[in-house]
């Protein structure tokens, strides 16, 4: 699969030293990053297959600099790629060579904790984990829970709509949010939400949740907080196939049980889990199911035997239930770190993300295996089984000649099974650019032509983060939007490491 980004523009490389030259005047000396030695670090995100330089970045620490910055960026008709903690795993914040990298990583101070309306307001560059860190000496928690969680910020949640292991039960990042502040591309400031449960008028808080970056600069993120229920508790099953595995999560949802969590993993997972740090996963296991039950005591006590007797009868291996909360916390510790468990197992990999029904669960990874027979790779799954997103970890060698488009073309093939089956594209990492040239498989030209009618209502220039989600960018004259300069716009190769 050949992955590529809009053209350059001539006339903005040669205006670089300006371009730099004008940050500096907006923002500290140390805050603009030019120099080619100290571009490298910025060239990729988590999705490390593709690297490029940006022209510049700029790291923004007030309100008023952000303004500042995207007005220069109007004026001068420069891009502009909204960059958080840089964890995309699909190339969201992938630079540009002709745009500015805005890092909003020093947006990091929580504003507001205010537990009687059980919301709090932070910085785009505040980490997932903090905002729980900073409420639960008041039994409280910010339910969202990605595995990167430690790093990864909330602005870069908000832009890929990011879930977790929770999120069956408690949503993902847009059931969770609920208000944001953001600076468009000519440099005005819109509020949408707040603290209020909901707003009248459009649902526009729910189009930025998942942008992507595509329409505005967050700066400002309201949260909704919960108070940390009574009682958890992990159950840790065993299977000794997949399918069984499988086949026990459908029982458990269909049996009307919601599970706090309810992820799964395969043999490959549990074999790299058990080699980065023990945990006490069985080693004998095919497939294994992680299910975490929460409420009151009473209740709990009543979905562990039932989710027990479920797994019974689905054939369960093994039936581990905690006795305490360092044992919880422990079942989850392997799930948790699976992505660098794989990592230390193999040279690269490439995590995959794509959401089907989950009563087509056991058929689909089936198929995974047989898909991986064919492109001759390996492939180690981990997923949010409640919901039926998947996580598949492809496993290459970027140092054999071939390997990286074969894993290339094993993802494809993996995304194309998803919404053959009925699923989607992305569950919580977005399009970006590794899934941009496959949405032609789940919509038709008539669907992405509404869509970019949205994105040209906020960017007609196509400045924000272009190259991103659409797998060709047309024309605004031509969704209805007259004033906009420029035709369509080609995309060269993105340079692949």
């Amino acid at each position: 699969m050949s992955l590529t980004m809009p053209l350059p523009e001539p006339e903005i490389l040669a205006a670089r030293d300006d371009i730099v030259a004008r940050l500096q005047a907006i923002l500290k000396p140390e805050s603009v990053i030019h120099l080619e030695r100290e571009l490298t670090p910025w060239e990729c995100d988590a999705l490390t297959m593709y690297r490029q330089k940006p022209l510049v970045v700029a790291l923004p620490e007030t309100i008023d600099e952000v303004v500042a910055v995207m007005r220069l960026a109007a004026e001068m008709n420069v891009k502009v790629v909204p960059r958080g903690a840089g964890t995309s795993l699909s190339g969201g914040s992938f630079p540009l060579a002709d745009g500015i990298l805005l890092g909003m990583a020093k947006f990091n101070r929580i504003l507001e904790v205010d537990f009687d309306n059980r919301v709090a307001r932070v910085q785009p560059g505040v980490t997932n984990l903090a905002i729980t860190k900073a409420v639960e000496h008041r039994g409280f928690y910010y339910a969202p829970d990605p595995s990167s969680q430690i790093a990864c910020s909330i602005g870069g949640n908000v832009a890929e709509n990011a879930g977790g292991v929770h999120c069956l039960k408690y949503g993902l990042t847009t059931n969770n949010v609920l208000g944001v502040e953001m600076v468009l591309i000519g440099g005005e400031i819109v509020r949408l939400g707040g603290k209020h449960l909901d707003a009248e008028g459009l649902d526009l808080l729910g189009l930025v949740v998942g942008s992507e970056g595509l329409l505005g600069v967050v700066t400002e993120v309201t949260v909704r907080i919960l108070q940390k229920p009574e009682t958890a508790r992990g159950v840790l099953l065993g299977f000794d196939t997949v399918k069984a595995g499988a086949d026990c999560v459908a029982a458990i949802v269909a049996a009307g049980i919601i599970p706090g969590g309810m992820e799964m993993m395969d043999k490959a997972a549990i074999d790299a889990a058990e080699a980065f740090k023990p945990c006490g996963y069985p080693e004998d296991a095919q497939g294994l199911v992680i299910v975490e039950l929460d409420g009151t005591a009473a209740e709990v006590d009543h979905l562990v035997d039932e989710v027990a007797k479920i797994a019974r009868a689905a054939g369960a291996t093994s039936i581990r239930v905690s006795t305490t909360e360092a044992e919880r916390i422990g079942f989850w510790f392997g799930r948790k770190n699976a992505f660098p468990a794989v990592g230390a197992i193999g040279p690269d990999y490439l995590c995959m993300d794509g959401t089907i029904p989950r009563g087509r669960l056991s058929e689909v990874l089936t198929r995974m295996d047989e898909l991986a027979a064919f492109h001759g790779l390996r492939v180690a799954n981990v997923f949010h089984a409640g919901d039926g997103n998947l996580h598949p970890l492809i496993l290459y060698d970027a140092s054999i000649p071939g390997d990286t488009e074969k894993a290339e073309a094993f993802g494809a093939d993996i995304l194309r099974l998803c919404v053959a089956v009925g699923g989607v594209l992305t569950g919580e990492h977005g399009v970006g650019i590794e899934k941009r040239d496959l949405m032609g498989e789940m919509f038709d030209a008539v669907d992405l032509g509404q869509q970019e009618r949205v994105k040209c209502a906020f960017d007609e220039n196509h400045r924000l983060n272009p190259g991103k989600v659409f797998p060709t960018l047309h024309r605004c004259a031509e969704m209805g939007f007259m004033h906009v300069r420029g035709g369509d716009l080609p995309f060269p190769e993105i340079p692949r490491f």
